[in-house]
C-alpha cells in the first residue's frame, strides 16, 4: 500500500497538447460505468469537457450502469479499438476480477490504461448517538462489542464493504455486514441508528457529517482531507496500518488494440485537463484529488490494485454469484 502513496505522490504531468487536431472528426464517446448524476458520472463530465477543447474534437459522456461496472466494461472492451470508445471506470474494476468468477470480458487482454484521473478517500462515520469522538474511542468501542455491532455498504463486495473488512481485521474486532443497494440508504440507517458506522465515498459523506447527521471518524487517505483538517486518517488513528490508502480511484481506459499513438494523443488530453486550475478547484471542492501521468503508470497502479482487492474479497467471503 505504500505503493499507491509513493505513486500518487510521484505523477508528473506530460507536456500540454497544445494544436492536437481530430484523426476523423468522429466524436468520443467516454462510458460511464456508473448512472448519471453520480460522483463518477459528475468528475467524467468535467473531463470530457476538458479533453474536447484539447483534441478539438468532441468527447460525448454515455452512462451504462450495472453489475459494478462490468456491464460498461465488457461494452467497451468488445468496442472498436480506434480510440473513438472510451471506459471510464473506477476501482471497482480492480474488484471485479476477483468478486466475479465468471466474467463476459478479460480485463488485462482486452482493455488497456489510457491515464488515472483522479483519487478521493472515503470517510468512516458513525452513529451521533454513540460515544466516539475518536478512533481510539472507536476501537475501543468496536473491540468491546465485538459480534454484537453492525456497519452498512453499497452491496457485498462493494469498496464500502471491504474498506471495513480491513479495518475490522486489522483492529480485532467483528461486525455484522448489512448490504445496502446503494450507499444513500445505508447512511440514512447509520443516521437513524439502525446500523452503527459506515465507510462511504468522501463527497457524499462529508455533507451528512458536515450537516451533523452523521459523526466522521476517519478518512481512508494517507493524508487528512483539506475540506476536513480536524479528522484523522485510519493510519493515524490506528484504524489501519500505516501508509494505507483505501480510498476511490477512477480513470480512462480503451480497448487493448488501440494504436499507440491514439493511447498516447489521449492520455496527453486527459493530463492537459487535469492541468487547469478550475478543474482541479472543483475536483478539491469534492475531496478529490487529480492523478495523471503516462498510461504505463496506470497499468502499473491498476495491477497492484488487483492484488490488493483481490485478497481483500478472498478474505471476505464475498463473491457476487
Amino acid at each position: 500500500m505504500t505503493f499507491r502513496r509513493s505513486f500518487l505522490a510521484s505523477l508528473a504531468l506530460p507536456d500540454l497538447v497544445h494544436d492536437a487536431k481530430a484523426q476523423d472528426g468522429r466524436p468520443i464517446r467516454l462510458v460511464v460505468a456508473f448512472p448519471a448524476g453520480g460522483p463518477t458520472d459528475v468528475i467524467a463530465r468535467l473531463i470530457a469537457e476538458r479533453m474536447s477543447r484539447a483534441l478539438n474534437q468532441s468527447v460525448i459522456v454515455e452512462n451504462r450502469g450495472g453489475a459494478n461496472g462490468n456491464i460498461a466494461a465488457e461494452h467497451v472492451a468488445k468496442a472498436e479499438a480506434d480510440g473513438s470508445v472510451l471506459l471510464y471506470n473506477t476501482s471497482s474494476l480492480a474488484i471485479s476480477q476477483a468478486l466475479y468468477r465468471r466474467l463476459s470480458y478479460d480485463l488485462q487482454r482486452e482493455l488497456t490504461p489510457v491515464a488515472l484521473t483522479a483519487s478521493a478517500p472515503s470517510l468512516l462515520v458513525v452513529n451521533n448517538a454513540l460515544p466516539l469522538r475518536s478512533p481510539a474511542d472507536f476501537i475501543a468501542w468496536a473491540r468491546a462489542n465485538s459480534g454484537r455491532i453492525s456497519y452498512g455498504s453499497a452491496g457485498i463486495g462493494n469498496v464500502s464493504h471491504l474498506q471495513i473488512v480491513m479495518m475490522l481485521r486489522h483492529i480485532g474486532a467483528e461486525a455484522t455486514h448489512v448490504p445496502y443497494r446503494g450507499t444513500a440508504a445505508a447512511m440514512t440507517d447509520v443516521a437513524a441508528g439502525n446500523i452503527q458506522f459506515m465507510a462511504d465515498a468522501f463527497n457524499t459523506a462529508f455533507p451528512q457529517a458536515r450537516d451533523g447527521l452523521v459523526r466522521a471518524m476517519a478518512v481512508t487517505s494517507v493524508q487528512r482531507a483539506p475540506l476536513l483538517p480536524d479528522v484523522p486518517t485510519m493510519s493515524e488513528g490506528g484504524l489501519l496500518p500505516e501508509g494505507s490508502d483505501t480510498g476511490i480511484w477512477q480513470g480512462i481506459m480503451a480497448p487493448a488494440r488501440t494504436p499507440p499513438a491514439a493511447i498516447a494523443r489521449l492520455n496527453a488530453a486527459v493530463n492537459t485537463a487535469l492541468a487547469e486550475p478550475e478543474l482541479r478547484a472543483r475536483l478539491a471542492a469534492m475531496g478529490a484529488r487529480p492523478a495523471g501521468g503516462p498510461a504505463e503508470a496506470y497499468a502499473a497502479y491498476l495491477a497492484s490494485e488487483i492484488t490488493l482487492w483481490s485478497r481483500l474479497v478472498q478474505e471476505s467471503g464475498a463473491t457476487a454469484e
